[in-house]
């Protein structure tokens, strides 16, 4: 195995990708400006054999089946990220699929019924520019900061962000950016 590149947030990542197409990505879920789910789409959009392993510190049901939609192949706890990430990259080189345990557990439960299978999450109702722009918002960005890093109108942004806090029922940026962080867009670090 070889690191052929690392970066500090999902648009740095995207960036890379581009230029060293590397065969395994490990990626954070909470990355500033964006998050490693939304990377995760936009990288798999573009380059479809590239395989991902997201780590994270959420085990909640919807963090992993988000993850997994988006096209990640691997979902790796950070508190057995040691433990496990040799094995995650070689389940996940010979095509096949890895969580980590205690993942698999809630995942099992869940399938076969002994949890509550509705899913409260509304962020895979949302589009990639609408989850850019709650994440923008959460992480503090003022409207016109936001443009000019999507090289969109301040309008534009401001119709996104009203469009979504209509879509969520939110009337408040406090209850967005409480949103953005319980559904991983973000998180209090940034």
């Amino acid at each position: 195995m070889e690191v052929v590149g690392e970066a500090e947030d999902g648009w740095t990542v995207v960036e890379l990708v581009k230029d060293l197409i590397p065969d395994l990505i490990l990626m954070d879920i909470t990355m500033p400006g964006l998050n490693g789910i939304d990377a995760a789409r936009l990288i798999l959009k573009e380059n479809p054999a590239i395989k991902i392993i997201i780590l994270s510190m959420h085990s909640e049901k919807h963090f992993v089946t988000n993850a997994l939609s988006a096209g990640a192949m691997g979902y790796i706890l950070k508190s057995y990220l040691f433990e496990e990430v040799l094995k995650a990259i070689e389940t996940i080189r010979t095509n096949g699929y890895y969580l980590s345990p205690k993942i698999t557990d809630i995942i099992v439960e869940d399938y076969i019924g002994r949890q509550p299978t509705h899913d409260s999450s509304t962020v895979h109702s949302l589009t990639t520019r609408e989850r850019e722009i709650i994440q923008f918002v959460a992480e503090g960005l003022t409207v016109k900061q936001i443009a000019l890093r999507l090289d969109i109108s301040a309008k534009t942004v401001d119709a996104h962000r009203r469009q979504v806090m209509a879509k969520l029922g939110f009337s408040s940026i406090a209850q967005l950016t409480k949103f953005a962080i319980s559904e991983g867009l973000t998180s209090v670090e940034f």
